[in-house]
């Protein structure tokens, strides 16, 4: 049986372990929560990825704070008076009972994007860093005494 350790490691491929290679590795030594934010110009992977999200959704909360008022002005007969949802004309069931419904979807949304994106760069918020090393948050936001 040969010695595994006793080749040359010149010529071999070095591996990541199958986790990430290159530039995804970088992200390990960068204080994401520490650097400062330019909606512009992100100054991390992390930051970039967390504005598309965020951009996304205020997208998407136009469309359903705006789309009824907007198409109100445009198609008043079939917003108003030719399709009624439970006795409402349509522009009111949108604005009433749409708006509020697709914030709380938005707000689900934008939470799990959020903790699938602190997942992938690794941010635990369940720790916090001290003088004397990490301890754990307070289940309420306050400190330990």
């Amino acid at each position: 049986m040969t010695d595994n350790d006793t080749h040359d490691r010149a010529n071999a491929a070095e591996t990541d372990g199958g986790v990430a290679t290159g530039a995804a590795q970088a992200h390990q030594e960068t204080d994401y929560l520490g650097s400062e934010v330019n909606i512009l110009d992100p100054s991390t992977p992390y930051m970039r990825d967390h504005l598309r999200i965020v951009w996304s959704g205020f997208a998407v909360w136009v469309l359903a704070v705006w789309g009824p008022v907007t198409l109100t002005r445009l198609a008043p007969g079939p917003m108003t008076s030719q399709m009624p949802i439970l006795g409402f004309p349509l522009h009111y069931f949108l604005v009433a009972f749409g708006a509020p419904t697709g914030a709380l979807i938005l707000a689900f949304w934008y939470s799990r994007k959020r903790d699938a994106l602190d997942e992938k760069y690794g941010i635990d918020h369940a720790t916090t860093e001290t003088e004397t090393g990490p301890e754990v948050a307070a289940a309420d936001g306050g400190s330990e005494e």
